[in-house]
C-alpha cells in the first residue's frame, strides 16, 4: 500500500468535538441501559459538556431592531 502523500492534521476544534461525541455516546448508551456509569463519571461529564456545548435553556433570540423575532412558516406549494 503506497503511503500518504499529505497527511491529516486535526485543529484543536475537531479535537474538542470528537471528544464531546464520544462522551455524549456513552451517557446515551447509560441511559439506554448498554452500559454503565459511576456517579463520578456523570458528574465529570456535565462538567465537560457545560464548558463545551452551549446551553440551550439560555438561549434568546431577537430581531434586528431588539424586539421579538417573527417566523412565518407556510405550507403547501411555494409562491414564486
Amino acid at each position: 500500500m503506497a503511503a500518504r502523500t499529505r497527511t491529516v492534521k486535526l485543529s484543536d476544534e475537531w479535537r474538542e468535538r470528537i471528544r464531546v461525541a464520544g462522551i455524549l455516546q456513552r451517557l446515551e448508551r447509560a441511559a439506554m441501559g448498554e452500559g454503565d456509569v459511576t456517579p463520578t463519571q456523570l458528574k465529570a461529564a456535565e462538567i465537560v459538556l457545560r464548558k463545551t456545548l452551549p446551553d440551550l435553556a439560555r438561549t434568546e433570540v431577537t430581531g434586528a431592531d431588539g424586539k421579538e423575532q417573527q417566523m412565518v412558516i407556510r405550507w403547501g406549494t411555494p409562491v414564486g
